[in-house]
């Protein structure tokens, strides 16, 4: 008898953690690595977030808690979303979770049958697809092209809907590209989404307060309050307030598909780390003035980015309105040879040359459904930046 469920068949390992996996291992084996594949903000957690937790521990708060999260952090969503996004949402429609993939994973659970179908936009986060299989659906891929600002046009998302569809998933400002929806672009969208009332909406806003150059965020139950009893709304704390290793994702929606999702959770990993849900209360009822000031850098960082970027002949790298990665195109560079010898077939064997010759690690295109690209994260250190820019351009202008 086989071990292994043949579910596993169906699904890879995440392709960022790989890279960051195997940058770490160059690393400790003395090589000279910039790693530029995690989406990780390089900022501290803020002051008045660790003490809300050093606080917590030592009120001994540090027992279990109800499955989906405390009351006080229920509490704080339910005025997020009403401050941030003029949504209205009593407690009982909200979820917490281990992070915002267990609650993406959560409501996929909870809701797909075999058969079931789930537009995802491409480029695309590198889960939404496996997560999909494991909950025993079907990824259907809407491209979203350079051409279009990496953004999914209203023709595109109606070409992809069938009878078959249960859910669209949404994410603005984007990771890998970082390209953000306006209110018109979005709304476009949701128009169709209005035609097909058996589609659901999960829209990840993870990105939502990492918005640059006057660009303004909303969402789709926002733009369109007909959509709010079919959409999952699911956003966290990791990004903007720099929380990724506490791990609290949330999300509101429908009473009937939390209760859902609890069950799923109960049964899984049970409550999130009691001392993170009070962290979580501070990052989202304390002062938010660190945002704005994070967000400064992130900009320079990006122009930084872009502009030695778009330097490389060959390269296209577009300015992204939000998130903190760049998506260039390396059109211009298939079928080149690197200076080492390796032939540029495709994005993998581009960024798999650029680790190996020049120490930069980087995330292939093909990973998030659109090639040829990779993948910059710029959440990190200006000088790393400039040498892993300045690296790439040595890089390239050594393809013949």
């Amino acid at each position: 008898m086989e071990l292994l469920s043949a579910t596993l068949d169906r699904v890879k390992p995440s392709p960022t953690i790989a890279v960051t996996t195997k940058a770490a291992e160059l690393k400790a084996a003395g090589r000279d690595i910039i790693a530029l594949g995690a989406g990780e903000p390089d900022f501290d957690t803020p002051q008045n977030i660790k003490d809300a937790a050093v606080a917590a521990i030592n009120a001994g708060k540090t027992k279990y808690t109800p499955v989906d999260g405390i009351p006080e952090l229920k509490q704080a969503i339910c005025a997020k979303f009403k401050r941030d996004n003029g949504l209205d949402y009593t407690p009982a429609q909200v979820s917490v979770g281990t992070g915002g993939k267990q609650i993406l994973y959560n409501a996929l659970m909870a809701t797909m049958n075999p058969g079931e179908e789930v537009v995802i936009p491409a480029p695309y986060w590198v889960s939404y697809p496996d997560m999909v299989l494991l909950a025993g659906g079907t990824p259907v891929i809407a491209p979203a092209t350079l051409e279009n600002d990496f953004k999914l046009t209203p023709e595109a998302l109606e070409e992809a809907i069938t009878p078959k569809t249960k859910w669209f998933i949404f994410n603005s400002p984007s990771n890998p590209t970082g390209a953000g929806y306006s209110r018109d672009e979005l709304k476009a969208l949701t128009d169709v989404l209005m035609r097909h009332p058996h589609v659901w909406v999960m829209t990840d806003d993870m990105y939502e307060h990492l918005a640059y150059d006057g660009f303004e965020f909303c969402t789709p139950a926002q733009v369109e309050p007909a959509l709010y009893d079919r959409t999952l709304t699911v956003n966290g704390v990791s990004k903007a307030y720099a929380m990724t290793g506490w791990r609290i994702g949330y999300a509101a929606g429908p009473g009937k598909l939390i209760g859902a999702m609890r069950k799923i959770q109960s049964q899984s990993t049970s409550n999130p780390c009691s001392v993170s849900q009070w962290a979580a209360v501070e990052a989202l009822n304390g002062t938010q003035d660190y945002i704005a000031e994070n967000n400064e850098t992130f900009v320079r960082r990006r122009n930084l980015v872009v502009e030695m970027l778009s330097a490389i002949e060959g390269i296209t790298c577009p300015t992204p309105e939000g998130a903190f990665y760049v998506y260039p195109s390396i059109a211009g560079l298939i079928g080149k040879t690197s200076a080492a010898g390796t032939k540029i077939t495709d994005d993998e064997t581009f960024a798999t040359a650029l680790l190996e010759e020049t120490g930069v690690a980087v995330v292939f295109g093909a990973a998030f459904g659109l090639s040829p690209n990779f993948r910059v994260s710029y959440a990190t250190s200006d000088e790393a930046l400039k040498e892993a820019c300045s690296r790439i351009q040595s890089f390239c202008a050594g393809l013949t």
